[in-house]
């Protein structure tokens, strides 16, 4: 019994059922990436952009929010500090998803942190949290997911960079795709009413931060409001649900 048991242990963690398995998580994001990519390298391209500057922003950069928010604001004629001070704070966010990762990221050497880290996006973000839910999932899975999806979005954004003088300007619906892909995000992560308490939380402090605080502070105060109402809220709803079911 002990044999078998570890020849299956030794067949679910090998490498190449690490890579299937964390690429059958990452295909949604892959997928979802190819036509924001896309969307990205036309603008990017249409706003000034060479392709390779498109390629070298998504690998160093690797953050779709910030990155459409730069080529806005280049297309805008915004000074450096503001675009770089902008897409600082939009990209604060991921402080807080690194945060809530580190949990099943305890004793990993600081290499692979650093690697980890570095893939880290609000798509491989929410996967990684939802599969590190069940009891198969590490970090060399979760490694997967953000890296695959890492190469989808550089080669997606080349790619419509490359694309991007053939395409009339705000055909197809591009200027949405961003929105549309965080609509999606969201939907995915409402497991329950404490999860849409949180994000209605959310959501009505970001618009009443918006319209108090001027630049985009309002994403990263949103973030830290909405976690910690719904962290108040979760243990009085669990007490009032677990009191019903007896």
């Amino acid at each position: 019994m002990h044999t078998k048991t570890g020849h299956h242990e030794n067949g679910r963690n090998d490498t190449a059922t690490i890579i299937r398995q964390g690429a059958g998580a990452a295909w949604p994001i892959c997928l979802g990436y190819l036509p924001i990519g896309l969307a990205f390298g036309v603008l990017a391209r249409q706003n000034g952009l060479e392709w390779w500057a498109v390629g070298l922003m998504s690998v160093l950069v690797f953050a779709g929010s910030a990155q459409f928010i730069a080529v806005a604001m280049m297309a805008s004629g915004a000074a450096v500090p503001a675009i770089i001070a902008t897409t600082f704070f939009v990209n604060l966010r991921h402080t807080l998803m690194s945060s809530a990762l580190a949990v099943h990221l305890a004793g990993i050497r600081r290499w692979f942190l650093a690697l980890f880290a570095y893939g880290i996006t609000d798509e491989s973000f929410a996967v990684n949290m939802s599969r590190f839910r069940e009891d198969h999932w590490d970090h060399r899975r979760a490694l997967t997911v953000n890296h695959l999806s890492n190469a989808t979005w550089i080669a997606a954004t080349i790619i419509g960079a490359l694309a991007g003088s053939l395409v009339p300007q705000g055909a197809f619906g591009i200027d949405y795709a961003l929105t549309g892909m965080f609509i999606c995000l969201l939907v995915i992560q409402i497991y329950g009413v404490i999860y849409i308490l949180t994000a209605v939380a959310a959501a009505s402090v970001s618009v009443a931060w918006y319209m108090i605080v001027p630049g985009d502070s309002y994403i990263v105060g949103a973030a830290i409001m909405g976690a910690t109402i719904g962290y108040i809220l979760k243990k009085p709803l669990e007490r009032c649900f677990s009191g019903r079911r007896s």
